[in-house]
């Protein structure tokens, strides 16, 4: 029997899948080479935002034309759990829908019939197959326990719930030996990691705030620097980033930020029920870079949030020429049922949104290509993640630029490289 999954969504979606896929081999199942090859067919798909649901549903149609006959079709993911019972009625086309920990092999029954089951596993614990690059994901825990007015994945995630530093390091140690070179973590709200774990009373010694404040993921982060050559960390709520924090990133050799700020004017964060304003960001990482100059910064932000002014719109370009980020992703605002957002007045037309969007990113795109041509005639250390590509520091996997290398470069080697040219996003480098 083989399997085939197409993943949508973002870096913890991907983590999921390559659990399902260690969970189907484990049941006997060997990957196929493509989806029409495949006996079972997998969408693990995504439900953040509109056009996310919409790029699932048409992969799961696209899917459903692709698969052999015979083949048994499963929607899985964010939108499966969220939407079940709305998907089972509105795709005849699939043979199952199946939330989070429901078993994807059950003999098929009609789709319409579907019932939520007992959970069969955990997905946050089970083994994964050996990684197909040098680095991975690792999601240290699911869920949020932070009420952003816009988003709604506590609603289908649940709250926060932190994995221990066993399962994390198992997992982390078994990766580094498949040749596992970086080391990726990931969770909605990563620097309250732990968190969970102390107020239920599970926390082992190094996960308990002591008297002093020391933070759970800081002995974490400490831990896999010992496994493996890279530890790099994504999605920081900026009230976390606390200076123990900054400094064991720092120590990691990686010093790359990855910022949830979502805005920068101080009124429209409150009615996101955000922390945070500019000039707190500013400081944030004005000190950063007094430590360490060569840190790389990444954030995203959200245009046409309800209320949302031409002052609010001014504050966000002033910030984005004051912080000079070396990447930033913008998205227009998407009204999600079960979120704040959803019933407040002030709506902004999204043409508008839209408009705005196009301000910031032209803005952002010129402060990036204008740090990435000043990288020209740097020695950067890479890790080849496939021939012709790797990345130094600066770039996280599937998010950022690469630095273009010689293709006879072994993958997972790490190369000294003296960076050559600029190409855009991309950079260009000759081994030393």
């Amino acid at each position: 029997m083989r399997y085939w999954i197409e993943t949508l969504g973002c870096p913890k979606n991907h983590v999921d899948s390559e659990k399902l896929a260690g969970l189907l081999e484990t049941q006997g199942y060997d990957l196929a080479s493509s989806p029409d090859e495949a006996d079972l067919v997998v969408a693990n798909t995504c439900a953040f935002i509109e056009a996310a649901r919409e790029e699932s549903i048409e992969t799961v149609l696209l899917l459903a034309d692709q698969k052999r006959s015979g083949a048994r079709l499963v929607v899985t993911g964010c939108m499966a759990e969220r939407y079940g019972d709305e998907l089972a009625a509105a795709l005849p086309e699939v043979d199952l829908v199946a939330g989070f920990g429901e078993s994807l092999t059950v003999p098929s029954t009609p789709v319409a019939l579907r019932k939520r089951a007992t959970p069969a596993f955990d997905l946050l614990n089970l083994p994964r197959p050996k990684s197909a690059t040098p680095w991975a994901y690792v999601k240290i825990a699911e869920g949020c326990d932070r009420r952003c007015g816009f988003c709604a994945i506590p609603s289908f995630r649940g709250d926060q719930r932190s994995r221990s530093v066993e399962e994390i390091l198992a997992e982390s140690r078994a990766l580094a030996q498949g040749g596992v070179k970086e080391l990726v973590l990931i969770a909605q709200d990563l620097a309250s990691w732990g968190h969970d774990r102390r107020r239920a009373g599970r926390g082992e010694a190094v996960e308990v705030l002591d008297e002093g404040g020391t933070q759970p993921l800081i002995e974490l982060t400490k831990a896999l620097s010992r496994e493996v050559e890279r530890v790099r960390l994504l999605y920081l709520y900026p009230s976390g980033l606390t200076s123990g924090l900054i400094e064991t990133i720092l120590e990691t050799g990686v010093p790359y930020f990855d910022l949830s700020l979502q805005h920068a004017s101080r009124p429209l964060l409150r009615a996101m029920k955000r922390w945070g304003d500019a000039g707190r960001f500013i400081e944030r990482i004005e000190t950063i870079r007094k430590s360490e100059p060569d840190a790389t910064f990444r954030s995203s932000f959200i245009l046409g949030y309800p209320g949302e002014t031409e002052d609010d719109q001014r504050s966000l370009l002033d910030f984005i020429d004051a912080a000079q980020l070396d990447w930033a992703g913008f998205f227009t605002f998407s009204s999600e049922e079960g979120t704040l957002a959803h019933g407040l007045a002030n709506q902004v037309p999204h043409e508008l949104a839209l408009e705005r969007l196009r301000e910031v990113s032209e803005r952002q795109d010129a402060i990036t290509a204008r740090r990435r041509d000043a990288l020209v005639g740097t020695r950067q250390r890479v890790l080849v993640d496939r021939p012709g590509v790797a990345r130094s520091v600066r770039e996280c996997p599937e998010i950022d630029g690469v630095v273009v290398v010689d293709s006879s470069f072994s993958v997972g080697e790490m190369v000294e490289c003296d960076i050559v040219a600029s190409h855009g996003t991309d950079l260009e480098g000759v081994r030393v």
